[in-house]
């Protein structure tokens, strides 16, 4: 079975370490209007949250993040209420530590 370069992506992003975490904060969707997520699980260059609103592949999200602020970032899939989201940029190792203590303090 051949790894075509969708599914060597898909592979590559499994690989990466996802730390579990449920924080409720806010975004702003590709329209600018305020949404309400909660994040399952984060890494540094992504998060998995749940949320109500109606996102696409592709969309571009600003998110409430606690240590870092409002940080970008491309929606790459979504599913039954659930979006996977890359950061437009990958969260800096000295920066992730507190990020995750303030996300998992909650």
């Amino acid at each position: 079975m051949s790894v075509t370069g969708t599914n060597l992506a898909s592979l590559e992003d499994r690989l990466l370490r996802r730390d579990e975490v449920e924080y409720r904060t806010r975004a702003a969707g590709p329209d600018a209007a305020s949404l309400a997520l909660l994040i399952v699980n984060v890494s540094r260059e992504g998060l998995m949250a749940r949320s109500g609103a109606s996102l696409e592949p592709g969309d571009l999200v600003r998110i409430q993040l606690p240590h870092l602020g409002e940080t970008g970032a491309e929606v790459r899939w979504a599913l039954g209420g659930r979006i996977g989201c890359q950061f437009l940029q990958p969260v800096d190792p000295a920066d992730y530590a507190p990020l995750l203590a303030e996300l998992r303090r909650r």
